[in-house]
């Protein structure tokens, strides 16, 4: 993990990617049933709660799924990249592997974030 650095006490996207930029990754802990989660939302999707404190979550995981896309989106040059979700602690945040496969199972690192508008950068994960 990085650096200890002050948390948001509302987590809002842009501090979420800010700090996967950062090579941190966010998310949300829920203060009435502990629920987390790896991404911002406005309330728990376990029991809907609002009570949602920042949290800091590890960087290195296991691959809880994934899939191989062979028709990228016009910005993405790349044909044949993969699509994880990336159990990290006790929540799940999706990310894309730039270095070699992975199967479910294995275990990967948050290297660095992919960004194809300046405006939503998204997790980049290799194999450990």
């Amino acid at each position: 993990m990085s650096e200890t650095q002050e948390l948001p006490e509302t987590l809002r996207y842009n501090d979420w990617a800010q700090a996967v930029t950062e090579g941190r990754l966010l998310g949300q802990e829920c203060a009435d049933c502990g629920n987390v989660e790896g991404t911002p939302k406005g309330a728990c999707s376990a029991c809907g709660s609002r009570a949602l404190d920042t949290v800091e979550l590890p960087t290195t995981g296991e691959v809880y799924t994934e899939t191989t896309i062979q028709v990228p989106p016009v910005q993405f040059e790349t044909r044949g990249y993969q699509v994880v979700v990336v159990e990290v602690g006790e929540a799940r945040v999706m990310g894309r592997v730039e270095d070699g496969g992975v199967a479910i199972g294995d275990e990967v690192t948050l290297s660095g974030y992919v960004d194809t508008d300046d405006d939503h950068p998204g997790p980049v994960f290799e194999p450990t």
